[in-house]
Formats: structure tokens, C-alpha cells, sequence
């Protein structure tokens, strides 16, 4: 009878490790699975606040980076005024007189005519020193490759020109500036180019942020970089520069 039943217990015994070895099995795949999660997840926290720190780096690099220029173009400027100069006409009475004769003949109103050098076509510029940064209502707007940088075309538009192959805009992209919408609290990302502007006597090299503008009545917007230590404006008046041109 033994002898009969010894296969059977031989079998049933050989399942049951099978099942046993299974359940173990499975139990260390569902932890090493977990272990899995749980790692990376962690590396993604991580990468997340690298993410964080370096938009934080980016944004005060940005910042100096626009203090630096507001300085170079004082400099610039102040060097200019000086060329052709000689030494012992630099005095105290004469730095009076030249000041006060710069501030009358660079005094802006609230709009001027600004002329980009891109396109030699004239625009409505608001000044506008409540704002740091210039910007552009830039429409089309085409990225591309040019010697291994990156660039953008796009059309200045004013609302009434037409715009066509003729008057592209074309510049390197300088860089990104991050903008937070005052609507929601989603950050924007603009490019930010660096043109010739003609207002007046004013020739000058300034960045522009590249923005939808066409809820705006003028198309260009300048800023307290453009105008810092090189003009005032008379908020009461408009094409003081334009007057003067035309005179």
C-alpha cells in the first residue's frame, strides 16, 4: 500500500515547493519593482529641483546681463560726447552748459517716430519708463539656423503696411527672456533680438523682446534700457524728435 502511495506524496511534495518557490519569487520581483519606483522617482525629484535652480541661475544671469549693457551704453555714450574735445575745454562751467543743451535737444514725448534699420521703414514708438526692456509686435515669426546660430525673421507690423518679402526683419536670437503672464501664472518664453534704432539724433543698438503686440495700439514699445542717461521724456507731449526733424 506504501509502496503505492509513495508516488503520489512524492508529486504532491514536489508541487508544493514549485508553489512555494513561486509565491517567493513573485514577491521578490513585486519588491524589486517597488525598489524601481522608488528610485526613480527620487531622480526625478532631483532633476526637478536642478531644473528649478538653474531657471533661478538663468533669470539672475539675465539680469545682469541687461545691467551690463544699460552700463556699456552709458559709457558709450558718455565717450561720444567727449571725441573731439579738447582737454582744457573740459571744465566746470563748459560741462554745465553742454549738460543742459544735451537734455534740451534729446527730450522725447510719450510717441516718436522711430526708424529700424532692418527694414528703413517708420513706426510709432511709446516710450514708456515704467518698463525696463523694449519690445516689438512681431508677427510671422520664423526660427532658423544661419552658421551654426540661431535666428529669427518676422514682420514688424503696424496694422496698415503690408508685410511681404521685401520688409523681413532677420537677427540673431541673443537670448531667451522667461515672462509670466498676468493672466494666469504660466511662464512664456520670448525671444529677445538686438537691432539699430534711429530716433532723433538717437542711433542706437538695443535688445527687443519679440511679443504679440497687436491688442496694442503702437507697435513698438521703448524702454528705460533704450533711453537711460541719453534722453528725458515729456509724458505731455508727443513727436517732440519728429517737430524737429521736420524743421
Amino acid at each position: 500500500m506504501f509502496t503505492k502511495l509513495a508516488p503520489v506524496i512524492a508529486i504532491t511534495l514536489v508541487s508544493g515547493c514549485t508553489l512555494t518557490n513561486s509565491e517567493q519569487y513573485h514577491k521578490e520581483t513585486l519588491a524589486a519593482i517597488q525598489t524601481s519606483e522608488t528610485n526613480s522617482a527620487q531622480r526625478f525629484d532631483r532633476i526637478e529641483v536642478q531644473m528649478a535652480d538653474k531657471d533661478v541661475q538663468i533669470t539672475n544671469l539675465n539680469t545682469k546681463i541687461d545691467s551690463l549693457n544699460a552700463e556699456l551704453r552709458r559709457l558709450r555714450q558718455q565717450a561720444i560726447s567727449q571725441m573731439g574735445k579738447p582737454r582744457q575745454e573740459v571744465n566746470k562751467s563748459i560741462s554745465i552748459k553742454t549738460s543742459s543743451s544735451l537734455s534740451e535737444a534729446l527730450k522725447l514725448g510719450e510717441i516718436e517716430k522711430i526708424t529700424i534699420n532692418s527694414v528703413e521703414q517708420k513706426f510709432d514708438a511709446r516710450i514708456d519708463t515704467g518698463e525696463e526692456t523694449s519690445s516689438l509686435n512681431a508677427v510671422d515669426i520664423e526660427e532658423f539656423e544661419r552658421n551654426g546660430k540661431n535666428w529669427i525673421r518676422f514682420h514688424l507690423s503696424d496694422g496698415t503696411a503690408s508685410s511681404d518679402k521685401t520688409n523681413w526683419i532677420e537677427a540673431p536670437i541673443v537670448r531667451f527672456k522667461k515672462i509670466r503672464q498676468s493672466t494666469n501664472s504660466q511662464i512664456e518664453r520670448r525671444p529677445v533680438v538686438e537691432l539699430w534704432v534711429r530716433l532723433g539724433k538717437i542711433h542706437e543698438k538695443t535688445q527687443f523682446t519679440l511679443a504679440d503686440r497687436s491688442q496694442m495700439i503702437h507697435p513698438v514699445l521703448l524702454g528705460r534700457d533704450f533711453i537711460r542717461d541719453i534722453a528725458v521724456v515729456d509724458v505731455s507731449k508727443k513727436y517732440i524728435q519728429t517737430e524737429i526733424e521736420q524743421k
